[in-house]
């Protein structure tokens, strides 16, 4: 009969799903090492489906947050802007109440072993984040107060934390959303924002040209900013024909 001795590789699915050592486990059969990593597999599934759980309810929330900043984009929206503002960080909450819990489902320093559950809807969550800043103050959300609005650490050693691969990839869907707002605007008859808009977009990409940036699908949502810098540009020079543009006065004596 074929043995086995169980050696590191039968705990590869996970050494914080079981703490069981090499000494424990005594010679089995083929069939029978193979039922022990059935075992670990299972748990493992088993971790990934509570994952995903919190994972739904997280992205729930997400698209809750969106649509209550998404009326911003009407013509009298404008003007509700601190009230939506305000509601959306009322769900933030929930927010971090959820990522509580989704931080109790897995061992910490697996963070990137599970990565890919919440990776989209953490990004989609900086974006939010970084949004409703921007709304509010017309500034750039820096990754430590998105991590703050998160509940969520800056440092990958504390545990849960905010990649900055993630941060960046939601600031570049805010510029998408920015170039969106710089349009709708002009519709609500709000001349001067798109100028703002475009400086601060300018400022953005002038920033991420100094990144030397590896990531494939990050490199690809900045070839997308070119094309919000251009669309935004493209209403501001509408404006400025038409002499609705009205450049922020220096205060300057002349």
């Amino acid at each position: 009969m074929l043995v086995c001795r169980a050696g590191p590789g039968c705990n590869y699915a996970s050494s914080a799903l079981s703490r069981c050592r090499q000494s424990d486990l005594p010679d089995m059969s083929v069939t029978e090492m193979f039922s022990y990593i059935q075992g670990f597999l299972s748990a493992d599934q088993d971790v990934r489906e509570d994952i995903r759980k919190v994972v739904q309810m997280l992205e729930q929330t997400a698209r809750e947050i969106l649509t209550v900043l998404q009326s911003v984009h009407q013509p009298s929206g404008f003007k509700e802007i601190p009230g939506k503002c305000a509601k959306a960080r009322e769900l933030f909450c929930t927010v971090r109440t959820h990522i509580a819990d989704l931080k109790t489902k897995f061992p910490v320093e697996q963070y990137y072993r599970f990565h890919e559950h919440w990776r989209f809807v953490l990004q989609r969550l900086a974006f939010l984040s970084a949004f409703v800043v921007y709304l509010e103050s017309e500034a750039l959300v820096t990754r430590e107060e998105v991590a703050q609005i998160l509940g969520i650490e800056v440092v990958r050693e504390k545990g849960f934390h905010l990649d900055v691969e993630d941060y960046l990839a939601g600031v570049l869907i805010m510029a998408s959303e920015l170039s969106r707002l710089a349009v709708n605007s002009v519709t609500a008859g709000d001349y001067n924002r798109p100028l703002r808009i475009s400086n601060f977009i300018n400022e953005l990409d002038s920033g991420f040209r100094l990144l030397n940036l590896k990531n494939d699908p990050l490199r690809k949502r900045y070839d997308g900013l070119k094309y919000d810098v251009k669309k935004i540009e493209e209403v501001v020079y509408d404006l400025s024909i038409r002499g609705l543009a009205k450049e922020p006065e220096s205060g300057l004596d002349k």
